[in-house]
């Protein structure tokens, strides 16, 4: 049994693409830097070069997926980074399209920031709007969201929808989004919705495809969120 056991883990090891065999042995402290490490380091053989500024929003990006796509689809709007990090330090409220974000986003450093994160997709308020409207529930949360004090940063990682609305919203009734972070993941409308902000004059982060994810929204503020701590250090 025990031999067997063996030589279903071998097997197991063997099928897995691109990724280091043997063991590490990392203490737990150190997991994430080691982690950051091999991303570098297979980034370089790769011959994929990054800017410094936009580095560590696509290595984290990486780091979360294990998806290396994201150096060459991650699109970085005309200082982008800058105009993130500066919402940050004004202490923006950030929106985002699913419970699942709002719990990836980093609350320690939500709290350094005098930032506070939001999602409205299950107030009761939202689904009944969604409703008589017959809208998703994403789309009326970002309605729901125009209404809040300061500035706002939108971080959608699911619902194309919420992409769609919030520029709807720009063109017709003349709303600013101080930034979005636009990663939905899927195949309806979802390169659609990308392309629409992209094309706008929003401020904004968007990974152009079909990829991306609500973990995917939440290390892109967690992102900003530790590279404004680390620029003021």
């Amino acid at each position: 049994m025990q031999g067997d056991i063996e030589k279903i883990n071998e097997g197991s090891a063997g099928s897995d693409e691109g990724g280091k065999k043997e063991f590490l042995f990392v203490k737990p402290g150190e997991i994430e830097k080691e982690s950051f490490h091999i991303i570098g380091e297979e980034l370089d053989e790769q011959g994929i070069s990054l800017e410094k500024i936009k580095a560590p929003y696509i290595m984290r990006c990486i780091h979360t997926s294990a998806d290396f796509s994201y150096a060459k689809t991650l699109y970085f709007s005309k200082n982008a980074i800058e105009i993130l990090e500066g919402l940050i330090r004004q202490g923006a409220s950030i929106i985002c399209d699913t419970n699942m974000a709002l719990a990836g986003v980093n609350k320690t450093a939500l709290k350094k920031n005098n930032c506070e994160a939001h999602c409205f997709m299950a107030d009761e308020r939202i689904r009944e709007i969604a409703q008589k409207e017959e809208i998703t529930r994403a789309a009326a949360s970002m309605q729901a969201a125009t209404h809040l004090d300061g500035k706002k940063i939108f971080a959608i990682g699911n619902a194309p929808t919420a992409l769609i609305e919030l520029d709807k919203l720009h063109r017709e009734q003349g709303f600013v989004p101080d930034f979005i972070i636009g990663v939905p993941v899927g195949f309806v409308n979802v390169e659609y919705a990308k392309e629409l902000i992209i094309k706008s004059d929003i401020p904004c982060i968007v990974n152009r495809g079909r990829k991306g994810g609500s973990n995917i929204a939440a290390c892109l503020v967690n992102a900003a969120l530790y590279s404004v701590e680390h620029r003021t250090l």
